[in-house]
């Protein structure tokens, strides 16, 4: 017998096929499963993965747009032959009839089951992280400079208004009868205003982030500052914001550079995404990191906690607009609406437009006037903050949902507005208008993935018909022949995900698959603390055990994922401003700790006092300031270079 030397990607749709005949045999047969499979073989012969990776896709993706009624499905202009006198394609076509008609309309009465089928079919690997190729690249480049050449044109129309408001002077308009931007505008503007009447931007904790900035520095070496942009000092003093106390200021005074008058730029990386390209992210300098996250964390604990945008805005929890998605997909009720490019397209002048005077200044004291672009060029940015800020994502979501919210005098309506980043679900009776406002002020509307009519919905992840999950098991990480932590850990969730959706063949071939090269596999009713399979027969299971008399316990040598840390060893003070900012319990803002008197400044300076009991503040700081867990401010992990070891568990 010839043993593959890799997972076979055609031989895993093979047992996909089995399994919808196993839940579908009538329809779906034995020899509709070999002539499908052979289909399957001949177009991946002739187009390789491409087959699965972009064609399939793109007939799920006119099979979604008709479900969503938005038009009638024909195949006949993705390249698959249709059933004679019919729009249906013969791949899968036994499939197809039970959820169309011949002419391509939803049915009245669709099966949900082979909805289900024909999905996880055509989207399973649909983000297979293949390498991308340079014209990918400068794909993906190239629509991050139209969008910026775009928002020219949306500036105009936001300076338009900006100019109507301040001729409107305080007097407030009539309540709104039809999307009158000017309207919206300043409805927006004092929702916002409300949502911050009572926050004091300057009262964090900064914080620097976990990934990559683009003055390259390393995380050990990020605390140590030798140059700052004047922009943030204006509002976040130095002495205050980047060092631990005056003391600390004083000893390092020698390390520091300069302070900039201009900002060094951000810089622009790619990432992988999936088989349609990369990513694109902004790398902000390291100086602006570190105090985006600190703001980041005020405005994200300011909105889940006001009474206005707690039930509305998350940034968090993604199961609510889950739950709504799924429910509407049944009665209809609420709509879901999927921006295109959003973190690209909402400017500067439109923030300017709708926070408060206050606030905006301590967002563009942060805030990346440019960025670098792979070529070397430097593109100046008219949008608020790319994808890579800190701020981009809570700035986005209060954005969107002070646009929608403006103006509804319904309280209902208003409280069925939840926004998850760009992730957008409105009330369907209030769908209409909340497209048209969103446009208006130069936000991107994707009308063929946003869900408005029928009874399919999509949202955070999940995707919905009449009342049942249809979501697909989208495969992302490339398989390899070679023990790989990643692809160990991807692959067994990937299994575990194809056993909870009844894919008992596909579980089977890729278990197969792991054992062959991994070795044996605990599964859960083992419980223990490592990756795990739904159910492993009993000679595949771990064999090597022990008991452990400390534990009271029985414990199985098996694989487990590690990150490797080390050891570095960096300046006292950088190490005090490390505990101060990442390893005490300190709150994200601490003008608890302060007299009323007093004003908020100093921040870093306050906390080191509080250690030594020199700071006479109103509560007992001792609690705040006591680290949930050991922490060593020595210890870094490195990031993505997970290790897979066999452990004890």
């Amino acid at each position: 017998m010839v043993i593959n030397k890799s997972l076979d990607e055609v031989e895993l749709i093979a047992a996909l096929l089995h399994d919808v005949q196993t839940s579908h045999g009538v329809v779906f047969n034995n020899k509709t499963v070999r002539l499908t499979l052979k289909k399957v073989r001949q177009r991946v012969s002739s187009e390789g993965l491409g087959f699965l990776t972009k064609t399939l896709p793109r007939l799920g993706k006119a099979f979604d747009k008709a479900l969503l009624e938005k038009e009638q499905f024909d195949c006949t202009s993705i390249g698959f032959k249709p059933y004679e006198r019919t729009k249906l394609p013969r791949f899968l076509g036994e499939l197809f009839i039970h959820v169309f008609s011949p002419d391509g309309v939803p049915l009245q009465e669709p099966c949900v089951h082979c909805i289900k089928h024909i999905r996880m079919i055509l989207y399973c690997f649909y983000k297979y992280e293949l390498p991308y190729t340079h014209e990918q690249e400068q794909q993906v480049v190239s629509a991050f400079k139209s969008a910026e050449d775009d928002l020219s044109v949306i500036v105009k129309r936001i300076q338009e208004i900006e100019s109507a408001l301040t001729k409107c002077g305080r007097r407030r308009p009539i309540p709104l009868t039809s999307n009158d931007t000017v309207s919206i505008a300043r409805e927006a503007k004092i929702l916002l205003s409300s949502v911050f009447s009572r926050f004091d931007p300057s009262d964090i904790v900064p914080k620097h982030g976990p990934g990559a900035v683009a003055t390259r520095q390393q995380l050990w070496t990020k605390f140590r500052w030798t140059n700052v942009s004047r922009t943030i000092t204006h509002k976040y003093p130095l002495d205050a914001y980047f060092y631990a106390s005056l003391g600390h200021v004083c000893d390092c005074l020698d390390d520091f550079s300069v302070i900039t008058d201009d900002s060094l730029p951000a810089r622009v990386v790619l990432v992988p995404k999936d088989s349609r390209g990369p990513r694109l992210i902004s790398c902000e300098p390291v100086d602006f990191q570190w105090i985006q996250q600190g703001l980041s964390r005020a405005i994200t604990e300011l909105v889940e906690g006001h009474h206005l945008t707690r039930d509305n805005v998350r940034f968090t929890d993604q199961e609510p607009n889950r739950s709504a998605a799924k429910q509407s997909s049944r009665s209809g009720r609420y709509s879901t609406l999927d921006l295109k490019e959003a973190s690209d397209r909402v400017s500067l002048d439109l923030v300017r437009l709708l926070f408060p005077p206050n606030i905006f200044e301590y967002l563009t004291a942060c805030r990346s006037s440019c960025t670098q672009l792979p070529d070397g060029s430097i593109l100046p940015l008219q949008k608020f903050a790319p994808m890579g800020s800190a701020l981009c994502f809570p700035i986005m979501a209060l954005t969107i949902w002070a646009i929608l919210a403006a103006g509804v005098e319904d309280a209902d309506t208003r409280s069925s507005i939840y926004v998850y980043g760009d992730d957008v679900i409105v009330p369907t009776a209030y769908a209409v208008n909340a497209i048209e406002r969103l446009e208006s002020f130069g936000l991107k509307i994707n009308h063929d993935k946003s869900c408005t009519s029928g009874f399919f919905r999509e949202s955070c992840g999940l995707d919905a018909y009449k009342g049942e999950e249809v979501t697909p098991v989208r495969f992302r990480t490339v398989w390899s022949s070679s023990r790989c932590p990643e692809v160990y850990t991807s692959w067994i969730a990937y299994a575990n995900s194809l056993f909870d959706r009844h894919y008992y063949n596909a579980y089977d071939y890729i278990v197969e698959e792991l054992y062959r090269i991994y070795g044996p596999i605990p599964d859960d009713s083992m419980n223990l603390s490592c990756p795990s399979l739904r159910l492993v027969a009993l000679d595949r299971r771990p064999k090597r055990r022990r008991s452990n008399k400390s534990l009271q316990r029985l414990e199985y040598l098996v694989y487990d994922v590690k990150s490797p840390s080390i050891q570095k060893d960096i300046a006292g003070w950088s190490m005090l401003l490390r505990y101060h900012t990442e390893g005490a319990k300190s709150p994200t803002r601490i003008s608890s700790l302060r007299s009323p008197v007093e004003p908020t400044r100093l921040v870093l300076r306050d906390m080191l006092l509080l250690r030594k009991g020199l700071f006479e503040g109103t509560v007992d700081s001792s609690p705040l300031l006591e680290a949930e867990e050991p922490f060593s401010v020595r210890l870094y992990t490195r990031r993505r270079t997970s290790l897979l070891v066999r452990r004890w568990r």
